[in-house]
Parts: C-alpha cells; sequence; structure tokens
C-alpha cells in the first residue's frame, strides 16, 4: 500500500531537523508511510507523527519522533510538547512538537544523538565520539 506524502519538503521546520540528523555519520533520509524517515540501517528519526484520540489520529505535523534513553523518558513526558506517537509509543519512541523559532535545537539536536545511539550500532556511535 502507497502512503500519500505527509510533508511539504519546504517546510522550514523540516529543514532544520534534516540538516540535524543528516549531520550524523552515515545518516540518510527516506520517505516510509509518508512521512521523512532518517536512518542508518535502522531508523533513528521520524518528521512527524500522530497521536489516536477517541478514535481518531491526531496530527503533529512539525515533530520528531524518537527513540529515548529509557532513563530520560518519563522526565520528557512531563513536558507538555511530548507526545505517546501511535504505533511506535509503545515501544519507547516519544515525538516532540516543534517550532522553528521556539524550539530549542541543541535539545533537538541531543534527542537525534541519543535516538541514533540506540540504532546506529557501535562503530557509527564511536565514529560519532571521534568526532
Amino acid at each position: 500500500m502507497t502512503h500519500p506524502q505527509m510533508f511539504d519538503d519546504d517546510d522550514p521546520v523540516l529543514a532544520r531537523v534534516r540538516a540535524l540528523a543528516l549531520a550524523l555519520p552515515d545518516a540518510a533520509m527516506k520517505v516510509s508511510h509518508g512521512r521523512p524517515a532518517f536512518f542508518t540501517t535502522k531508523v533513528f528519526a521520524y518528521y512527524g507523527g500522530s497521536v489516536k484520540v477517541d478514535g481518531s489520529y491526531v496530527q503533529h505535523e512539525q515533530s520528531v519522533m524518537v527513540l529515548t534513553d529509557p532513563d530520560d523518558h518519563q522526565a520528557l513526558l512531563e513536558d507538555p510538547r511530548v507526545f505517546v506517537p501511535a504505533y511506535l509509543g509503545p515501544s519507547g519512541w516519544l515525538g516532540v512538537d516543534l517550532d522553528l523559532e521556539h524550539s530549542d535545537w541543541d535539545e533537538v539536536a541531543e534527542l537525534l544523538d541519543a535516538s541514533y545511539r540506540r540504532t546506529a550500532g557501535a562503530r557509527r556511535v564511536a565514529r560519532l565520539d571521534a568526532g
């Protein structure tokens, strides 16, 4: 089943996320289920997500979904910008709503880094640490 594209190629928030994600060793982008997905051998981030509320999906179009460190998971959930995404949430993924002007882009970079470290494999993480 082909999924419709669920993002705008010219979205400036996506451009910022793309630049941060693709700066990580061997990172690439593909479209998966209609959304940008950033990966090495495994996906470490998606741009955009949704939450199921009362049987309907509520879209979070300008957000990043990451696989969080279990130690940080609960603290992140206390932030009102953070949501548990449909489908991936039970596996430890969280979404963070973004805004070009008000988002803490250092924090977004840290979340991408943490998710990358959980999925990229030891050699890539060593390359990341080597700078």
